[in-house]
């Protein structure tokens, strides 16, 4: 059976939506905005549960297994998560949300940086879990857990319960048979350790994550954060989401990452493979822009193709839909940091200042310094 062809997949918007504007400009506003949303009502009711199994305040429950040689970071993210949205302020106890460390019990298991993490409940299949999470560690390592481990995934698979496959926890979940006619998330690093081991198995690369059905799977890293806040949302409502995203990812010292980028841009993504996965390269490289046929080349399309696809559905060529994206970032740094304009131009990809303000004035209609200030004034839309 050949190998089928990989997509790559953002979080479904429109092109062309909004940019996410800063809600908050320095620390004071911050900790008000976090009031707010910590005040706000959810929107998701919380779920009806057996008598005895959870309180019934608690919204989502997440079981976490985790493999050998785990990484860290992807604990860390997918904890503190949760533990954001499950109280009030920066207290950390469990009521909207919970999570355990599953697997035998008086063992821990050992990260990928030597941090060993003890074992907090044993694996059984009547634990009342919204999710069970697995975090895989380095690939040697894969088939050394545990057979309980494997056992208990397949028991809950029977039963319907979703599972998350984190970073190489996708790999876990697809040794097991459990991935079989699902896509999964898979980091970049790991394709070709994906397709040597898996070829009859789909993927999705230069995304966050996944969502297959009762199969979940997330690239690691930073990306935990988004599938976490996403979790958050569908259980706990948008309030508890957007105080993940703030607590976690709202810092000036980080607006050059990926997810400011996402929030800034607003999601752009498209229907067509090869548009959707231009459009992510151009969103990863905003500070020091690609060229539009090294663009086409990674999307394994010429460049003549790719300018057809970009006027079909965006009505503008290659260039210009990545010029504006890098002027539309431009303009949310513009009322989310206090940046100098010839910073933020260096920052969006531009060789000089004046480069930058002619282009950004045909685009807005002022320059960006006048621009600023009308942001600030409140009298032009954000």
């Amino acid at each position: 059976m050949p190998p089928p062809k990989h997509r790559s997949d953002l979080t479904p918007a429109k092109i062309g939506a909004q940019p996410h504007q800063a809600s908050a400009q320095n620390t004071g506003d911050i900790g008000a905005l976090i009031g707010k949303l910590d005040a706000a009502k959810a929107v998701a009711a919380p779920k009806r549960r057996a008598p005895g199994t959870a309180s019934s305040a608690t919204e989502l429950r997440v079981g976490i297994l985790l493999w050998p040689q785990f990484p860290l970071l992807s604990l860390a993210g997918l904890c503190d998560g949760l533990r954001h949205a499950a109280d009030v302020g920066d207290q950390s106890r469990q009521i909207r949300c919970s999570w355990t460390i599953l697997g035998v019990p008086g063992q821990s298991v050992q990260a990928s940086c030597g941090v060993p993490v003890a074992v907090q409940d044993s694996l059984s299949s009547e634990s009342d879990y919204d999710y069970i999470a697995v975090i895989g560690g380095l690939l040697p390592a894969i088939p050394t857990v545990h057979p309980r481990y494997t056992a208990f995934l397949r028991e809950a698979a029977s039963q319907g319960k979703p599972l998350i496959g984190i970073c190489t926890g996708t790999f876990a979940l697809a040794h097991a048979g459990l991935m079989a006619g699902r896509r999964a998330c898979v980091h970049p690093y790991h394709v070709e350790d994906w397709k040597a081991a898996f070829p009859a198995l789909d993927y999705a690369t230069d995304c966050h994550y996944v969502f297959d059905g009762d199969r979940i799977s997330c690239a690691g890293g930073i990306s935990i954060v988004e599938l976490t806040a996403e979790l958050v949302r569908l259980h706990c409502g948008p309030d508890r989401a957007a105080k993940v995203i703030h607590q976690m990812t709202v810092n000036p010292a980080a607006r050059s990452t990926h997810v400011a980028r996402r929030h800034a841009l607003g999601y752009g993504t498209a229907d067509h493979d090869k548009l959707r996965q231009a459009i992510v390269l151009m969103e990863k490289n905003i500070g020091t822009p690609l060229e539009i046929a090294v663009i086409a080349r990674l999307v394994d399309s010429s460049s003549r193709q790719l300018e057809r696809v970009f006027l079909a559905e965006t009505r503008t060529t290659p260039s210009e839909y990545y010029r504006n994206a890098r002027l539309k970032y431009a303009r949310w740094m513009l009322t989310s940091t206090e940046l100098p304009i010839i910073t933020i131009a260096y920052e969006c990809g531009f060789s000089d200042a004046s480069h930058f303000i002619r282009h950004f004035q045909q685009l807005y209609g002022m320059p960006p310094g006048r621009m600023r200030k009308a942001l600030q004034a409140g009298t032009v839309e954000a």
